[in-house]
């Protein structure tokens, strides 16, 4: 069981604000800072006193609200080292492969270029945690603004290469967009339908579809199954690379 306690919310239209405490210590996290009252809001309804903002990357619906949060609680910034430049208040640039300890527990840096070009993932290893902000999405993948999809695809086996039971957390309520695109190329996966039913239930109630699992995305998100046959047979791509079947999934949900 976890030492850590993950509260969700939401900012801005359709971001997910995310905290992370440490009841023993009294350290909290926000990954990514996107819009400050509610940020503020959820630390005040919580009694949580804000230490650290672990930012994924660059794009100002992510970082809004770094400056404005480091000077009301002196909170350590952590970012991505090639993105360095552009993340306000950066106290510790880290990179694929680096470790570093928030209450006294690990935290792992995962590089995934492709929705950016320095874009990374923080991995809590000794607790099945993974917050991926928008590299994946349930049922889904950032868009590729600053790398090509060749890059996304080593990015995404990355993370899939992560326990199954690894829960992650996800910057967008995009889910249910994302069922009504992931049917039209793999409308034959039964679990994926059934998924489908319980994410409009959700939605349908107002409620948010954070987290999911390494696990269940491995089964139903078609951008981590390039080598399936029958997602192969719609696209008409049954002799090409999986990179190539990626970045097709990827061209049609642009356009979707």
């Amino acid at each position: 069981m976890s030492v850590f306690q993950v509260h969700v919310f939401t900012c801005r239209t359709d971001n997910f604000g995310v905290l992370v405490h440490h009841p023993a210590s009294g350290a909290t996290a926000s990954i990514d800072a996107p819009e400050e009252a509610p940020i503020l809001e959820a630390l005040a309804a919580k009694r949580w006193d804000l230490t650290h903002i672990l930012t994924t990357h660059h794009h100002p619906d992510h970082v809004e609200a770094n400056l404005a949060l480091k000077r009301r609680y002196h909170a350590q910034i952590y970012g991505p080292v090639a993105e360095r430049a552009k993340i306000p208040g950066l106290d510790h640039p880290v990179g694929d492969g680096d470790r570093f300890e928030f209450a006294g527990e690990a935290v792992e840096v995962i590089e995934t270029p492709g929705h950016t070009a320095g874009h990374i993932c923080y991995h809590f290893p000794e607790h099945g945690l993974l917050f991926a902000a928008d590299t994946l999405f349930a049922l889904g993948c950032g868009r590729l603004f600053e790398r090509p999809a060749s890059d996304m695809w080593v990015s995404l086996q990355k993370l899939m290469a992560l326990p199954d039971d690894t829960e992650v957390y996800f910057g967008h309520e995009y889910t249910l967009s994302n069922a009504r695109f992931a049917v039209t190329v793999d409308p034959d996966n039964e679990a994926l339908l059934a998924r489908f039913e319980e994410i409009e239930s959700l939605r349908a109630q107002g409620r948010m579809t954070v987290p999911t699992t390494i696990g269940v995305e491995k089964e139903t998100n078609p951008f981590l199954r390039p080598h399936d046959a029958g997602i192969r047979a719609v696209l008409e791509m049954e002799d090409a690379s999986d990179a190539e079947v990626f970045a097709e999934i990827r061209r049609r949900k642009d356009n979707f």
